[in-house]
């Protein structure tokens, strides 16, 4: 048996064909998969943004009610461990940076092996004392290891995201005849920077003369143009359209090669990316809009079985391990808090009441699919809000412990293995915006079947409190620590444990 897993980075399905008729952006190879398989309609994060989303993904639980941006942990019980046990081998090929810098410790270590191709955003790869020359002017981030790593790819085939995939097919063709093995292949593009070779940008032509602009700031619009913004949309196509090209290629990869029709195949993303919707640029920091939580998923069973079908029930990227459990036939384990998604593929049963999703220590957010509700924190300061783990690390940083602001012990529900319980401190720990939690001090409300792009919030007592009770559940259902409720001012929610 033989199982793919393709994590596509920042993936707004706005963008997609598939999932917008309207868009203009060429994605024909990502189309073409989901007429041919099944395509997820009502699909959603749990935890955001990367390393957060990756470890919903490996281990079926949702991060964010816990703890930040981190590593795995040391008593994490994941996929990719649990394949292997079962005498399953596994590789992952990936361009994601992340995986090697403080704070996504112990991703890619535990597969069999795995391959990381050099050079995107801020990788230290690249290496000139002197650095590099900023364009000037530009609007938004520049940064110089990223610009020195754009030295070392001036060919399409020579960029990172092609180079994943074109790694990819190396091992296909490498490990021919091999069987019972469970391949993750990971794009980082289209996330920013947006980056590609001129013959992509081509097809999104725009008559934009204003200052350099390819990787937007954390904060809110400021002093970008309209003009800018476009462009910017049209570097972001540009660059999901290169990808699009090599996924392609990787795809009629395994149909030549005739593992396409004998394996489970899932794509997906860790999340989307604001491109100037509702005043915003990239992610984290403000509301959990749709463009940012609502994302793709893909799903090819072997045999080609159900091409075509849409599937409209509500799921999580937490249902991706259990997912492929199921189908090796391996039983999954009681951590897990996810559900498989093979038994509600055929008829489109109903699988979730509710969904919940967001970044630590901000709002946390809930839908049913029809409705979205916004919680924020109902303190200034955020409290009571701690930290929970035993990897001291987060996005390229430690921990900032104070004297007074942690515990050790085993607080976790799930574990008997001893974590840090530490306060959490808004100061300092969004050092990319310094607004940290301006943008989500407001309940939101909205019905996204009427109003799908949440323009116009709703003003509903009754409704209100229905999403209340179904965030509730939800933080029941998985586990959240205690302090959730009283952060959120739920105290009173009723059924609470």
């Amino acid at each position: 048996m033989k199982a793919f897993l393709i994590l596509i980075d920042s993936l707004n399905r706005h963008f997609l064909p598939c999932y917008n008729p309207d868009s203009r952006v060429a994605a024909e190879h990502l189309t073409r998969f989901s007429e041919e398989n099944i395509t997820f309609d009502s699909h959603y994060v749990a935890s955001a943004p990367c390393m957060p989303a990756r470890r919903d993904i490996f281990t079926g639980r949702i991060n964010f009610l816990e703890r930040n941006w981190g590593g795995m942990e040391p008593f994490d019980v994941t996929l990719i461990n649990t394949l292997r046990e079962h005498g399953i081998f596994t590789h992952i090929t990936t361009d994601h940076p992340h995986y090697f810098e403080i704070g996504g410790e112990n991703y890619c270590q535990m597969f069999h092996t795995w391959n990381f191709e050099r050079g995107q955003e801020g990788d230290v790869w690249v290496s000139r004392v002197k650095g590099s020359d900023i364009p000037e002017p530009h609007y938004g981030k520049v940064n110089n290891q990223n610009q020195l790593n754009r030295l070392a790819y001036t060919k399409e085939e020579e960029y990172p995201t092609p180079r994943t995939f074109r790694s990819a097919c190396d091992w296909i063709d490498s490990n021919r005849g091999a069987d019972d093995y469970f391949m993750m292949v990971e794009a980082f593009d289209p996330h920013e920077p947006f980056d590609c070779t001129e013959n992509y940008k081509e097809l999104y032509p725009d008559t934009y003369d204003g200052p350099y602009f390819d990787w937007p700031s954390y904060r809110a619009l400021d002093e970008e143009t309209p003009e800018a913004m476009e462009h910017l949309r049209n570097e972001y196509s540009a660059t999901l359209t290169m990808m699009d090209h090599w996924f392609g290629r990787f795809i009629q990869k395994l149909k030549d090669t005739g593992i396409y029709e004998e394996s489970l195949i899932i794509v997906t993303s860790d999340h989307g990316h604001m491109l100037g919707e509702h005043g915003f640029a990239a992610k984290n920091f403000m509301p959990a809009y749709q463009e940012l939580v609502h994302i793709p998923l893909l799903v090819h069973l072997p045999g080609s079985a159900y091409g075509g079908k849409r599937i409209g029930s509500l799921t999580q990227n937490i249902d991706l391990m259990p997912t492929f459990l199921e189908y090796f036939k391996i039983e999954t384990p009681k951590t897990v808090l996810g559900k498989s998604l093979l038994p509600v593929i055929p008829h489109d049963t109903p699988f979730r009441d509710q969904a919940i999703y967001g970044w630590f220590g901000k709002a946390v957010n809930v839908t049913d699919g029809t409705h979205t509700y916004f919680r924020a924190p109902v303190s200034e300061d955020n409290q009571p809000c701690f930290t929970y783990g035993a990897m001291p690390t987060t996005f390229l940083q430690y921990w900032d412990v104070k004297p007074g602001d942690y515990e050790a012990g085993a607080f976790l529900p799930y574990t008997d293995y001893p974590v840090f319980k530490v306060r959490f401190r808004v100061e300092g720990h969004y050092p990319e915006c310094p607004d940290g939690l301006d943008y989500v001090r407001e309940n939101l409300l909205f019905d996204i079947r009427s109003d799908p792009h949440q323009n116009r919030p709703l003003k509903d007592e009754a409704l209100e409190a229905e999403m209340i009770e179904k965030l509730c559940a939800a933080l029941r259902e998985y586990q959240a620590p205690p302090e959730q409720w009283e952060r959120l001012g739920i105290e009173s929610c009723s059924g609470r444990k």
